[in-house]
């Protein structure tokens, strides 16, 4: 079954605010709605809330929204729901109303009515001023937000140019300590040759040693590069 809603207004006696006009039977079994609360609220628009007791079976509500002291009466109804919400439009600013809330149970008959909700609406000029404060409250949050990534951008650009210092520093230190290593090299292979072998080399005899002193054969000593 799809949602239903039934909107009408009627002419009514002017009647007691606690005691809102008898549209339906009521359920002695289906506790009134609680915790009946405005949000959202406008110069021309309201949306009026509340809560279901534990262990009612509902499916939808009526809420009856009533100016005060005037006959005018405003019914709205909606079954096949589960929402604990609805909103009213069509309001007049400056102006006190009065909301009761029913539940509607699944036999058909309603509940009893809520505590009567009253609430005033503001002026036009009083909600566009709290749109306007809402809106520069936003400017200044982004604001904060880029202030915040300009810093985050300055401090990552310092930790850069620091890496690139240190290493150029030792690369500059590298740099510095390659003659000295050179020089080293070239002193130790200056040290390893010889006037016919300046470029070093090993003196090694070609025939083994004899052991015999008496008969000595001459040697010949072969320099290998």
């Amino acid at each position: 079954m799809e949602d239903c809603m039934f909107i009408y207004s009627a002419d009514t006696p002017p009647s007691h605010e606690s005691s809102p006009p008898k549209l339906s039977d009521h359920s002695d079994s289906l506790a009134a709605p609680v915790n009946v609360t405005i949000k959202a609220l406008k110069y021309n628009s309201a949306v009026v809330t509340w809560d279901i007791p534990e262990g009612d079976l509902v499916i939808g509500f009526a809420i009856t929204q009533q100016k005060k002291d005037v006959r005018m009466l405003r019914f709205i109804q909606e079954v096949n729901t589960t929402t604990h919400s609805c909103a009213l439009w069509d309001l007049e600013e400056e102006t006190d109303y009065i909301v009761h809330v029913q539940s509607i149970s699944m036999s058909g008959p309603m509940s009893q009515h809520s505590e009567p909700l009253r609430f005033r609406t503001p002026k036009e000029s009083e909600t566009q001023a709290s749109k306007n404060k809402d809106e520069v409250t936003m400017e200044e949050v982004g604001a904060q937000l880029r202030a915040g990534e300009f810093i985050i951008i300055v401090v990552v650009l310092i930790m850069w140019a620091g890496v690139i210092a240190l290493f150029c520093r030792q690369y500059d230190i590298i740099k510095d300590n390659e003659p000295n290593t050179n020089k080293d090299k070239a002193k130790t292979s200056s040290e390893c040759s010889t006037p016919e072998h300046p470029t070093g080399g090993l003196l090694r005899s070609k025939f083994p040693k004899n052991n015999n002193n008496n008969n000595r054969a001459p040697s010949v000593n072969i320099i290998e590069v």
